[in-house]
């Protein structure tokens, strides 16, 4: 409700999912497995790469609803 509500937050949240995108995809070229702090789970780099799809597609959503969407009077 927040996100949706203020274009501001939607500013931010396209930032952050840019960032993550960016993150998991150099994880993902790199080989590199992440493990989960506190848990036995190990994502693996085919993992981060899906994630780092789902993370662009968020940071487009967020980013035309944030910059490019004219708000309603």
């Amino acid at each position: 409700y927040f996100a949706w509500r203020y274009r501001e937050f939607r500013k931010f949240l396209a930032g952050a999912f840019f960032v993550s995108s960016g993150v998991l995809f150099y994880l993902y070229l790199a080989d590199v497995p992440v493990p989960l702090l506190g848990t036995g789970f190990v994502e693996t780099p085919a993992q981060s790469g899906a994630r780092s799809i789902v993370h662009c597609i968020l940071f487009l959503l967020c980013c035309y609803f944030g910059w490019l969407h004219k708000p309603k009077a």
